[in-house]
């Protein structure tokens, strides 16, 4: 058996959970790896070091390394351009085109969906709102461009055998843009590197890219009205902008490593979140340190975090109802009542079900059965 593993795009900048998740089938099936970009295999820090890696064409297009997005109009027509048909098995880790590859009726394919492209689905009234691309005669192009790759993306829906959908949260989109059925594998966290600390200071902490959807802002807005400590570790679009808005209460570390990271995790009093997400690595994380969360209850946080209201007995934090500066400091007001409730091990427990391991296991054992049905039809 011959197996492909397509990414988007691979940089030392892309550390997220879709980067987890190709890790750790890598860590399963000795596959050849693809996508449109890379500059891991160049990176000596990297697990891909040396590593040979298929590329397209936008490899060598200036300023690709630091933000192959820039081509977005390219990247249907790149994808394509992967020659995968020496493979009996393509498995891709998809949340923009990577799924998009294609293949021949007697090769398999299994795209791990992270999420339908965001920004061509329920996030382009922001996206078009926050770009300057978005206004004006350039924005009528943009609209149309959008329009185009929501036909492209669900088109390409059709090349793909099984979806797999890293929540029921995910599902549910997939189900929505595509009308396929996606099971549903939790995405792999790396609990183990974070420190368990059952012993919690009296401050808030928040880690998060600083852009628009992820609302930070609303969070330093929160803890500007209640005076209670806050750090917000990360670095994005917004940090000159959160930078200005944060009173003496609130600190602003920017972008830290990692050991500063799970330092503040493992030691704050509660993880604050108020993105809407499609999982939500960074809340299993905070969990994992055995830290209680304050989440927004939308998206996969209503997967990963049991709130203390609904299970007294073993809550791991609680939700707040809307994206609103009221509905967070109501909801800090209410964790700070019931905060003795919360007990760190049981939150570090709740947070081992999304261990590596186990994600490995139900992704394999899918792929395996799979081929076996896939196999049968042919």
């Amino acid at each position: 058996m011959k197996y492909a593993l397509v990414h988007e795009w691979l940089t030392p900048k892309a550390t997220g959970g879709s980067e987890l998740v190709v890790q750790a089938i890598l860590n399963n099936f000795e596959a050849d790896l693809y996508a449109l970009i890379d500059f891991e295999s160049t990176n000596k820090e990297s697990y891909l070091f040396g590593r040979n890696i298929g590329t397209t064409f936008l490899q060598h297009f200036p300023g690709s390394q630091n933000g192959v997005q820039k081509y977005l109009p390219l990247l249907p027509f790149a994808i394509e351009q992967l020659d995968l048909r020496s493979y009996d098995i393509i498995l891709s880790s998809a949340h923009t085109v990577a799924k998009g590859v294609l293949t021949s009726p007697t090769q398999m394919h299994v795209c791990y969906c992270h999420t339908p492209m965001r920004f061509a689905w329920e996030l382009t009234f922001d996206y078009l709102r926050s770009s300057q691309m978005g206004r004006g005669l350039p924005g009528v192009f943009t609209r149309y461009l959008l329009h185009q790759l929501r036909q492209w993306d669900v088109l390409t829906a059709n090349r793909v055998d099984y979806f797999i959908a890293n929540s029921q949260n995910t599902a549910r989109r997939i189900w929505r843009c595509y009308r396929r059925r996606a099971t549903v594998i939790y995405p792999p966290v790396n609990i183990e590197r974070f420190p368990f600390l059952e012993a919690k200071q009296d401050f808030y902490v928040t880690v998060s890219r600083l852009v628009s959807y992820k609302q930070v802002a609303l969070i330093v807005r929160a803890f500007n009205q209640l005076q209670r400590p806050l750090v917000v570790i990360g670095g994005g679009a917004e940090l000159k902008e959160i930078r200005k808005l944060a009173q003496p209460n609130v600190q602003i570390l920017g972008a830290q490593p990692d050991e500063v990271v799970e330092k503040y995790m493992s030691q704050a009093k509660a993880f604050v979140y108020a993105a809407y997400e499609d999982f939500g690595i960074a809340v299993v994380e905070a969990q994992a340190c055995g830290t209680p969360v304050i989440a927004y209850g939308a998206g996969g946080a209503l997967e990963t975090v049991l709130d203390i209201y609904q299970h007294p007995k073993n809550g791991t934090g609680l939700f707040f109802e809307a994206q609103t500066v009221t509905a967070l400091v109501e909801a800090v007001e209410r964790f700070e009542q019931c905060a003795k409730n919360f007990h760190a091990e049981t939150i570090y427990n709740h947070a081992r079900q999304f261990a590596p391991t186990i994600f490995q296991k139900h992704y394999q054992d899918f792929v395996e059965n799979s081929w076996q049905e896939f196999s049968a039809r042919r």
